[in-house]
């Protein structure tokens, strides 16, 4: 009879737990909304076509991790908007990041969304060495496992 494989123990990694907060599809939408300035809940569930149940748990979920807020706007009736916080802004280079990979690799340079840096050239994000400023290409890193 074999026996069964040990219990493995996943990983501690930093990437879990921050996709524990943000790693579904509707969490990183509803952040790449608030990046683009769009702060109410009906333009937020018209851009990202999330039912509006996902999209109120969601929500909900990235309130109480601290990666938006909530303000209310109006008190009759109570209506409320969403903003970034700074540890929602800090994901913009992710978002950023992943719509460079996404204009490579899935829609192959058909971008619909542009941005431009303020000395009027189109931004495109990077990934660097804070150390020494060259971008990351493959093979440059070496895994330091705590």
């Amino acid at each position: 009879m074999p026996t069964a494989p040990a219990a493995q123990t996943p990983r501690d990694c930093t990437i879990a737990d921050a996709l524990e907060v943000v790693g579904d599809r509707w969490s990183l939408l509803i952040v790449r909304e608030l990046f683009y300035a769009e702060r109410r809940f009906t333009e937020i569930a018209r851009n990202t076509g999330a039912p509006r149940d996902i999209l109120t748990t969601r929500l909900r979920k990235l309130v109480e991790h601290g990666v938006i807020r909530r303000e209310q706007y109006s008190e009759r009736p109570p209506r409320y908007e969403y903003r970034l916080t700074e540890a929602g802004r800090a994901l913009s280079p992710v978002l950023l990041t992943l719509k460079r990979w996404g204009n490579e690799h899935v829609r192959n340079g058909d971008d619909p969304v542009r941005f431009d840096h303020t000395c009027g050239g189109e931004f495109v994000a990077e990934v660097h060495c804070e150390a020494c400023g060259e971008a990351l290409r493959h093979g440059q890193l070496t895994l330091e496992d705590g």
